[in-house]
């Protein structure tokens, strides 16, 4: 019989590694309540319990799975569980033309307002009631800023492959920090095994965040988190996917700056022309002309990766 799991981590990791303590040996079919720090390592309580950087809880032990393996991650809940939450004050130069730069407004902003010895963050309210965001505007600005909240996880990935041990900030074909705004309440996550057991981490709570994280944030906040796995014997993936209700997506997931855009683009075009062939019945040519019509690209991150995704109604 499938079991519940209820955890919160006491120790956080900030790479995705091999090495570490497992939090937890779960089998396929488990359900995992859990928790997630924000980036800067606080909790709910607004407590800090780690280091800046994003924050890893894991690693979670998949029985069974081996190297060639891969599992789905699916998220039955995604949910906020603090009223406050914060940005970077100034959108990354990265997302900006080079000569708009020099008069680009500063991102100093206000000393120790959210975190101590840092002045380029603004403070965001979460309003649980009502499912809503609202920056702290500054003093006598008259911007009302307020969204509806999208909770979703910046960072879910799996051991790398070899002795690699990337830190919490890039992502790549292991998944790791790819702040992709459909990884969220209801979708599932596909990720290749490189490690026996594939030792699975997740990590980096955002509240909201647009398309390609321009910011370099999100609206940071801790996150409560309920998923369970499926392990897929001998299916070999060569990165991350991803499921929502309406499309399939694959992710060309890179680190950010390891190359253009136009890179991570090729790799979700190929990943996704595979995947229609080898899953849904499509010769090459037709999984071809679907993509060509029916495609849609998101910028998951304006430096470097990006997601191709088809609505499901085009699925046989």
């Amino acid at each position: 019989m499938p079991k519940t799991h209820n955890i919160v981590a006491t120790t956080y990791y900030r790479t995705f590694s091999k090495s570490y303590p497992v939090l937890a040996n779960i089998a396929p079919g488990d359900t995992v309540v859990t928790k997630a720090l924000d980036s800067g390592g606080q909790d709910l309580n607004g407590k800090h319990l780690h280091e800046s950087g994003n924050p890893l809880t894991g690693p979670f032990h998949i029985e069974g799975a081996q190297p060639g393996d891969s599992i789905s991650v699916h998220l039955w809940k995604v949910r906020l569980n603090r009223n406050w939450g914060y940005t970077s004050y100034r959108l990354g130069l990265v997302a900006l033309t080079p000569e708009s730069i020099e008069t680009t407004y500063s991102s100093h902003y206000k000393q120790d307002l959210v975190r101590e010895n840092r002045d380029d963050i603004l403070p965001w309210d979460i309003d649980l009631d009502r499912n809503t965001v609202r920056a702290r505007k500054p003093e006598g600005d008259t911007n009302n800023l307020e969204f509806d909240a999208v909770p979703m996880l910046g960072c879910i990935g799996v051991a790398p492959e070899g002795d690699f041990t990337p830190t919490s900030g890039p992502s790549g074909p292991y998944g790791g920090n790819i702040d992709y705004n459909q990884i969220r309440e209801g979708s599932t996550v596909h990720l290749p095994v490189y490690q026996p057991g594939a030792l699975l981490y997740i990590g980096d709570g955002h509240a909201l965040q647009a398309d390609g994280e321009p910011l370099g944030t999100g609206i940071e906040t801790s996150m409560d988190v309920e998923f369970s796995v499926t392990l897929h014997k001998e299916r070999q993936l060569t990165g991350p996917r991803v499921e929502t209700d309406t499309h399939i997506i694959s992710l060309g997931s890179q680190p950010e700056f390891a190359s253009a855009l136009n890179r991570g683009l090729q790799m979700a075009t190929t990943d996704m022309v595979n995947w229609l062939v080898a899953d849904h019945d499509f010769e090459e040519w037709a999984a071809h002309m679907l993509v060509g019509m029916v495609g849609t690209y998101d910028v998951v991150t304006v430096a470097g990766s990006m997601a191709l995704k088809i609505p499901k109604t085009n699925l046989p």
